[in-house]
């Protein structure tokens, strides 16, 4: 018996060719994440080893926890990667591109979109482009990444993107608001 790999919100959006608007939230259909947890004082080791990591984006998650995001390694490939260059660093890296949603909220509106789920101030000034934080959003813990000047990247359980999914399309509605998976 074979099994073949479906996205959790395969059911939930229809790719029917739709026109793509100003606000739009993309899913990432296979996203590349790993968690990346420090040992007892090893987290500035940690901190050095990471920082020269290219093609990876490192999201706050806790102190000595971060969350790893690369749009061009393969899920396996980016914990392997993350591993060779935490050697001896007393640090921990587990694959979680199975077991998180990515999407991405982009447009003139996103702010305003996403206000009526985040109780944090997204305005420049304070979440500048490169920023992440852990955060509630649609009342599920996720961590949310500012990517672009109007875009923004969400990351949550698995278990939990059907409800924030819908969520964010109900709140982007009155914004015309499109969805659709990645091209990927």
């Amino acid at each position: 018996m074979s099994f073949l790999p479906r996205h959790i919100l395969e059911e939930r959006i229809g790719d029917f060719g739709r026109p793509v608007h100003a606000n739009h939230l993309t899913v990432l259909r296979r996203p590349a994440l790993a968690s990346v947890l420090a040992g007892g004082g090893s987290q500035d080791g940690v901190d050095r080893a990471l920082s020269g990591m290219v093609e990876v984006s490192l999201r706050p998650v806790a102190p000595g926890q971060w969350l790893a995001v690369s749009q061009s390694l393969p899920g396996p490939l980016l914990a392997e990667s993350l591993s060779a260059a935490l050697q001896g660093q007393g640090a921990h890296v587990v694959d979680q591109s199975d077991g998180t949603v990515l999407m991405r909220i982009e447009g003139p509106d996103v702010r305003r979109i996403l206000a009526k789920c985040i109780a944090v101030d997204l305005h420049a000034q304070s979440f500048a482009i490169g920023a992440a934080r852990p955060m509630m959003c649609c009342h599920v813990s996720a961590n949310v990444a500012r990517v672009g000047a109007d875009a923004f990247e969400i990351a949550v359980m698995r278990s939990y993107a059907d409800d924030v999914f819908g969520e964010i399309v109900e709140m982007g509605r009155e914004f015309s608001l499109t969805s659709a998976f990645d091209a990927a």
